[in-house]
């Protein structure tokens, strides 16, 4: 006997969906107690018309669990119609998409043939069409649904540990979505509140480059030798236009002067790159306003697709760092506490991206000293210094093989400082203080092992025992000077978050870019925008 390909994939699909041992996806037949005289609708449909469905478009084989799930749940009512025809969260939820599409410039979440079988009904308003047609609008708007909330909500199918990324990413229930959606009497615009707070910021910024896109966007070449205020230079014109253009400069100008209102504006555009804000025009001022707006682009996408992995609104007390920005939030009960600069990674030894909860502080900490290190500089140290050791304030406390077990005592030269934060995670990374005080004020602050230095780091210490009553602020100091190590348990764990994100908008609504010191961006955007 011969069977074809649509037979088949439907005993595959049934199989999956009604054969499972446990009954966990088990589908449940429609309840016929439920008719169109006890209902308030009167379409119903059958798993085998879905599973159908799902054969002959493929592309939404993807979400059939969450197909099944959903019409499961409401007894295979219809969702989107009702004995009038198309109910009013259709119209709004394709109005929702249409904006979405312009807004992304995503023409993948463009369905032609939905978009026909919609007009045809919202010209006639009522169920005139035969069921067959009523069947597959209906069905394609739920994967419709599935393939918008997919995509803006949960973001790509991407393995982001692949990009160096092991924060949990964002789970969400579609189907339990999608229903919450079709009874809520609210605008379904608040749907959107299932992405942060940070993607709604970056996203409103998109279409903006878009614009420039559009506009003419020439290298400018780089003044000989920086340019200050007061100064004339023939290139000056082009830049104010590239400033204006990009926001920086509130006015047009085109004087080859350098004025104050080119310098405010010359400072607002170094502090949003990350530049250091001296107010000299210079080449790596102009490296930064020669940057393809295409590449821009990409960078705001890449970024918006992380910001769809974070959870939706993080609560209570929380510590955020952001690696390529150099920057420690620290949040108490949700709203910004304060901010410290810190020192990460070096490209060769960077820093993780992924989450965990911050335990312990111990203060006149030990340093164990990584068996790399005690390979590459110890070692050889002790052989070309006998009192190498002793110089450095260190000690041989057993052995790991053929090489010493070392640690630093603790003390004014110790390399992790007075204090460290411990939030136990598989990667040895932690918070710590540092002799090296000087490099906080760099503007390329990559110069770790891996760990994050602190710029303010007792700081730190205060806010999380604020609450322990048996540590006062002097008893901090005298426990950070001290000379030998004291380990404290914090009274609740807190919340620690260590992110990547080269472009992002404030608080002060001013988008921001940095550069992309681990090559995260660019191993992203191989995945999302592949050469055709």
């Amino acid at each position: 006997m011969k069977f074809t390909r649509i037979p088949i994939l439907l005993f595959i699909l049934n199989f999956i969906f009604i054969g499972c041992g446990n009954g966990k996806n088990k589908i449940v037949e429609r309840d016929t107690s439920i008719t169109i005289l006890t209902s308030f609708n009167n379409l119903f449909l059958d798993s085998s018309s879905l599973a159908k469905f799902l054969v002959d478009n493929p592309s939404l084989q993807l979400y059939s669990e969450q197909f099944f799930n959903f019409y499961k749940e409401r007894n295979y009512e219809y969702a989107w119609f009702d004995s009038s025809g198309l109910g009013e969260q259709a119209h709004n939820f394709l109005n929702l998409l249409n904006s979405t599409i312009e807004e992304l410039h995503d023409s993948s979440l463009y369905d032609a043939a939905l978009y026909k079988r919609y007009d045809e009904f919202h010209q006639v308003a009522d169920l005139k069409k035969s069921s067959g047609e009523t069947l597959e609008t209906e069905l394609r708007m739920s994967g419709q649904f599935f393939k918008y909330a997919a995509k803006v909500f949960n973001g790509s199918d991407v393995d982001a540990t692949q990009l160096g990324w092991y924060i949990p990413r964002k789970k969400l229930n579609l189907s339990a979505l999608l229903d919450s959606v079709l009874i809520s009497t609210n605008d379904i615009r608040e749907i959107n509140e299932n992405v942060s707070p940070g993607y709604k910021k970056l996203i409103s910024f998109l279409n903006k480059y878009y614009e420039l896109k559009k506009l003419r966007w020439d290298s400018i070449p780089t003044p000989d030798k920086p340019v200050h205020l007061g100064e004339k230079n023939y290139l000056l014109p082009k830049i104010k236009n590239r400033l204006y253009e990009l926001g920086d400069l509130a006015l047009k100008d085109t004087t080859p002067i350098f004025d104050t209102s080119l310098l405010a504006a010359t400072k607002k555009f170094q502090i949003r790159m990350g530049l250091s804000p001296d107010g000299a025009i210079g080449k790596n001022m102009m490296y930064e306003l020669n940057v393809p707006i295409d590449q821009r682009i990409k960078q705001i996408l890449v970024n918006l697709e992380r910001m769809r992995w974070l959870p939706t609104q993080q609560s209570g007390d929380f510590i955020y760092v952001n690696i390529p920005e150099y920057k420690m939030y620290v949040y108490n009960n949700g709203q910004l506490d304060f901010e410290m600069n810190v020192i990460v990674g070096k490209t060769t030894s960077g820093t993780v991206i992924f989450s965990g909860n911050l335990q312990y502080v111990v203060f006149a900490p030990y340093w164990n000293v990584p068996k790399s290190i005690v390979q590459n500089e110890i070692v050889p140290g002790i052989a070309n210094n006998p009192n190498y050791l002793q110089n450095h304030d260190m000690e041989i406390v057993g052995n790991n093989g053929d090489l010493p077990l070392v640690r630093q005592l603790p003390g004014e030269n110790n390399s992790l400082g007075r204090v460290k934060f411990l939030f136990p995670n598989n990667y040895d990374i932690y918070f710590h203080d540092t002799p090296n005080r000087d490099l906080f004020t760099a503007t390329n602050r990559s110069f770790s092992h891996g760990c994050i230095r602190l710029g303010e780091p007792k700081k730190l210490a205060e806010f999380l025992l604020r609450n322990d009553t048996s540590w006062s602020i002097s008893k901090i100091d005298s426990a950070m000077y001290g000379t030998k190590e004291k380990w404290v348990k914090t009274q609740q764990t807190t919340p620690v978050v260590i992110a990547y994100f080269t472009a992002w908008v404030d608080d002060n609504g001013v988008l921001n870019f940095r550069k992309d010191i681990y090559g995260h961006d660019q191993k992203m955007m191989d995945k999302m925008f592949v050469k055709k």
